[in-house]
């Protein structure tokens, strides 16, 4: 894990929030299949990385990992009915997919659905509060 610090870039953060934003709308719009599974797992989670990295870049922190950005976003005080720490369930599941060759099943795509249904507007408001 190498964290470089820089100028805080924060039309850049604003410019990730954008996009995570707009993939999440377009993921929860996909129809949940055998074969969709996978991609919606991995979309989830990506947007829920982008929201940390724009917390990170918002403060002028490069990371070249995806556990930094996830615990940014562990870390914010959010009040929510299911736990932060399933984002980053989210990203183990998404290496288990990427570099392993792990077939999700379709209730674990529904998890993942539920996940972003109950965290991601939480998070995506206090992300904006926090980077402007």
């Amino acid at each position: 894990m190498t964290i470089r610090y820089k100028r805080p870039d924060e039309k850049n953060a604003i410019s990730l929030v954008e996009a995570a934003e707009r993939e999440m709308k377009y993921t929860l719009t996909l129809n949940l299949s055998e074969a969709s599974a996978p991609t919606i797992i991995k979309n989830i989670y990506e947007c829920f990385r982008m929201l940390g990295d724009s917390l990170l870049l918002s403060k002028g922190v490069d990371s070249d990992d995806h556990v930094t950005p996830i615990k940014e976003l562990i870390d914010l005080k959010i009040q929510t009915i299911r736990p932060m720490h399933l984002i980053d369930n989210l990203r183990r599941l998404r290496i288990n997919i990427n570099y392993y060759g792990y077939k999700p099943n379709l209730s674990e795509a529904e998890d993942a659905i539920s996940i972003a249904k109950v965290l991601f507007n939480p998070v995506l408001s206090e992300v904006k509060k926090k980077i402007k």
